[in-house]
């Protein structure tokens, strides 16, 4: 199943500055291994902003929320989630 996520993503300012890195850089390293096996498809930054938008392909709804529970910035993101479909007049489909 496809979906669209987009993650916005507020770390408080206050933050230890080595505590945001360690996270960061986890974060990263997480993201490295869903895309390495193929369930993050994309994943593009979204101009202006700390924000993203991804692709996941991913067996269902059970298996998105678990990866997005396990991001590790999880608890400072604001996230919408668009399943997707494929479209009637997508050339590549017909």
């Amino acid at each position: 199943m496809l979906f669209a996520v987009t993650m916005d993503v507020a770390i408080p300012p206050a933050m230890d500055p080595g505590e945001k890195a360690t996270l960061i850089d986890r974060e990263r390293s997480y993201s490295r291994e869903l895309q390495a096996s193929g369930e993050w498809l994309h994943i593009w930054r979204r101009v202006g902003r700390y924000s993203n938008l991804s692709i996941f392909d991913v067996s269902g709804n059970e298996r998105l929320h678990q990866i997005l529970w396990n991001l590790p910035l999880f608890p400072y993101m604001t996230i919408e989630i668009t399943p997707l479909a494929t479209h009637p007049s997508d050339i590549r489909v017909a």
